[in-house]
């Protein structure tokens, strides 16, 4: 930017008081000179003057400007200030009303994780329960099955012990046993038949029926006056002699009456049933009564 070129007036003329004396010629130069220096001076600040008024001016140009921008600035400011505040004010009740929302909803969060603990300590409370039952009918089962297996155990003892009595007792019967087998004899009968053998205890007619040979049906008789079924044969006991070991007895079998007189004990008395032999033996008499077997075949001749 070039400087403003201004016109400088004249210089006024000196006063005239009358005509100096000239001066020497020294002189002369010099006071052009100073002169020169003063009117150079002049120009000098009178060209400040200028610029300083020119500086002034624009200076205060400026300073309008600035403050138009200021002005502005603040006004815009302001309108942001404003829309920020607004902005704000829109957030923080945004953030209100989500605040407003997390706490509602952490509430009923709280509301329904209380319900739930609730139920689940219920539910395990029932689950206890049910389980301190079960472990209460465990431990009772247990203990019965204890008691059982203790009685069990006890019985087991006993078992042992009894059956080391029956294996004595085998033994013993094995003993009897081969003693009955020794006892029963083959005898012939009032027919003169040897029919098997002849039982003459209680012992021998259950080793004769342990063998199967023969059918066995045990009686005992009374002295009445009528018949008495024995087996598919009827008898009468008509008279018993104790001291002597005699009897008198009637038989019907097959339509057939047959009479046993005078006969003792241990005889077998045959008869014949079709055409099958039958037996009858007599183990014992007593008064107006006598007790003893009838003795059949196994299979029937026809």
């Amino acid at each position: 930017m070039s400087s403003p070129q201004y016109p400088y007036p004249p210089p006024p003329p000196p006063p005239s008081y009358g005509v100096p004396p000239p001066p020497p010629a020294g002189s002369n130069l010099k006071t052009a000179l100073a002169g020169g220096a003063i009117v150079a001076s002049l120009a000098a600040n009178v060209f400040l003057l200028f610029q300083v008024r020119d500086l002034q001016t624009l200076t205060a140009k400026n300073q309008e400007i600035v403050q138009n921008q200021i002005d502005t600035i603040k006004e815009n400011s302001t309108v942001m200030t404003a829309a920020q505040k607004k902005h704000l004010d829109d957030l923080k009740e945004d953030l209100e009303t989500r605040a407003r929302q997390l706490n509602q909803a952490a509430s009923q969060a709280k509301k329904e994780a209380v319900s739930y603990a609730d139920e689940q300590a219920k539910k395990l409370e029932q689950e206890n329960q049910q389980t301190k039952q079960a472990v209460a009918q465990t431990n009772t089962a247990l203990s019965d099955v204890k008691q059982r297996a203790d009685t069990a155990n006890a019985k087991l003892a006993d078992v042992g012990t009894d059956v080391a009595g029956v294996k004595t007792d085998l033994a013993s019967t094995k003993t009897d046993l081969d003693k009955t087998k020794s006892d029963l004899k083959k005898v012939s009968g009032d027919l003169g038949i040897t029919n098997g053998f002849v039982a003459t205890s209680q012992k021998d007619i259950e080793e004769l029926r342990r063998r199967g040979e023969v059918s066995i049906t045990e009686f005992s008789l009374k002295k009445q006056k009528t018949l008495q079924k024995v087996g598919d044969i009827s008898m009468q006991l008509e008279k018993a002699d104790p001291k002597k070991n005699r009897f008198n007895v009637i038989l019907l079998a097959d339509d057939k009456r047959v009479e046993k007189k005078d006969r003792t004990v241990n005889e077998p008395l045959q008869f014949y049933v079709a055409k099958s032999l039958y037996q009858i033996v007599v183990i014992s008499v007593g008064k107006d009564q006598i007790s003893g077997y009838l003795q059949t075949p196994k299979y029937m001749s026809r």
